[in-house]
């Protein structure tokens, strides 16, 4: 099949699933008011590979079919750097504000994938082989993947990782003629709505005598006993003008029930086993997955910085403290940009031919993200201040009795005309000020956890070789630690699942 356009996509959606959000059980997704502007966006992203198919897409290493580049498992840093442009000419179209494009899973099976091995280790061969046929299928079928990794908070004070016992975490019930049964819950699946599939994979390590809660799979939507219940959509269906981000960028987040599901054993990657679930993301899942991240990250601080300058030239604000403000934007994107561009120039072959970015600039940007992201809402609500609620609408401005007081009243600094103005000022209410402005905050604060977990994590796997050898430079009791001990960088990196704990 190939890659898909957006009429496939939008035909996938049509298939049964049981998607619930606010008081109704949503039988068609595409054309609900809360999905369908997302619905309409996706399907663009869909047809996006075929207009910049020389960036964009690929030919299958086995059947020469056309494959998204972002199912392409790296062999080299020329394939990282093509990878690079196909996921930059993605994050561009939302600006970097749907976190959870498709392009996303398909990074990270590609990953997965790339180090088969590491899933077979620890007896878990047929899981393996599963994985990566399944990554094939992923590929060829170009399909909607959604994920849900996260374990339901029930009582914080027993832990983030499910012991035995817990039954509310997603766990084994059964093993059937055709595979296994599971039961539980999950959070939290963004792009649920818009998905043909769900991915279950390890997150938080799992204690000793949780093995039942120690799975890996993935299966189509519409699996019976599949439940998902959306928060209150974001989603508002006025016009592009009035609503230029909430029309159609809100990617939706579901709460996942799985009542008595069964999983086709084909389908199913970590079976039970503790052993397995809590190494295979130990090493290469994070700094692949990353270069897909913070591309998406560094295009939405450059559109931030992008809107803030915007709406200074509106109301001719020169001011130093308004400079001071745009440059610290700046000074964000640029960082993230310099992190990645190290991370992709440091990259090696993690095993198995595979090569990934250097996870070290991307574990600082993954740790200071959290902070910079609600500063930057913060700077471009300062800038805006009382202009943020003083924006007219489509329809005021349409209005041929308001127009010419709209035209006197509220027009910008120098020739700009007072549609440009509103549109501008819309624009950053819709950013910062609107419910899916807040919810993109909250996703940003905790965006693969806290930033103060991931501060820990970066401290876990940074190499302190140099740093220590600086010191001891000083202290006349350098001992000529090789610089090949930098090296171990590669072992550091399976201290990232347990600095999660």
């Amino acid at each position: 099949m190939g890659a898909r356009t957006g009429k496939e996509f939008l035909a996938g959606l049509a298939k049964p699933r049981d998607i619930w959000v606010g008081n109704d059980k949503v039988e068609h997704v595409a054309s609900h008011p809360a999905f369908a502007g997302a619905a309409a966006t996706l399907a663009q992203i869909f047809d996006l590979q075929h207009a910049a198919r020389e960036v964009c897409l690929m030919p299958d290493p086995e059947t020469g079919e056309p494959i998204n580049m972002s199912h392409m498992i790296p062999r080299s840093k020329a394939d990282l750097d093509r990878r690079h442009r196909c996921l930059q000419t993605i994050a561009e179209f939302t600006v970097g504000l749907m976190g959870r494009t498709p392009d996303y899973m398909n990074v990270t099976y590609a990953g997965f994938a790339g180090r088969a091995d590491e899933w077979a280790m620890n007896g878990n061969e047929n899981g393996a082989a599963n994985l990566v046929a399944y990554q094939k299928f992923l590929a060829r079928h170009d399909i909607s993947l959604t994920h849900t990794i996260v374990q339901p908070t029930i009582d914080k004070a027993l832990g983030d990782a499910p012991a035995a016992g817990n039954d509310v975490a997603l766990h084994k019930i059964a093993d059937t003629a055709h595979g296994i049964v599971v039961r539980g819950a999950r959070i939290l699946a963004t792009l649920a709505p818009f998905a043909d599939e769900i991915a279950v994979y390890p997150a938080m390590p799992l204690p000793e005598g949780a093995d039942a809660y120690a799975l890996s799979f993935c299966i189509p939507m519409g699996t019976p006993g599949l439940k998902f219940l959306c928060r209150d959509s974001c989603s508002l269906k006025s016009s592009h003008f009035d609503h230029p981000l909430s029309s159609r960028f809100d990617e939706q987040d579901a709460f996942v029930i799985f009542d008595d599901v069964e999983v086709p054993r084909d389908r199913v990657f970590i079976n039970a086993n503790r052993d397995a679930y809590n190494t295979v993301m130990t090493t290469g899942w994070y700094p692949n997955v990353m270069q897909q991240t913070m591309i998406r990250a560094q295009t939405k601080l450059e559109f931030a910085w992008g809107l803030a300058s915007r709406m200074t030239e509106v109301i001719n604000d020169a001011s130093p403290a308004a400079k001071q403000m745009l440059g610290e934007i700046w000074t964000y994107a640029e960082l993230t940009r310099g992190a990645i561009r190290a991370a992709e120039a440091d990259a090696f072959e993690y095993g198995s031919g595979v090569w990934f970015p250097n996870g070290g600039p991307l574990a600082a940007l993954r740790a200071i993200l959290p902070t910079w992201f609600p500063r930057v809402g913060e700077i471009i609500t300062l800038l805006g201040s009382h202009n943020l609620l003083a924006a007219p609408t489509e329809a005021q401005l349409r209005d041929p009795s308001l127009r010419p007081l709209i035209d006197r009243y509220l027009r910008g600094a120098k020739d700009i005309r007072s549609d440009e103005r509103a549109r501008i000022f819309r624009l950053a209410w819709d950013f910062v000020g609107s419910a899916l402005a807040s919810r993109n905050e909250l996703y940003e604060r905790f965006y693969l956890a806290s930033g103060a977990r991931n501060y820990l994590l970066a401290n876990a796997i940074a190499s302190k070789d140099r740093a220590r050898q600086l010191v001891d430079g000083i202290l006349n009791e350098h001992r000529g630690a090789p610089a090949e001990q930098s090296d171990e960088r590669h072992q550091k990196l399976n201290l990232v699942i347990e600095s999660l704990r």
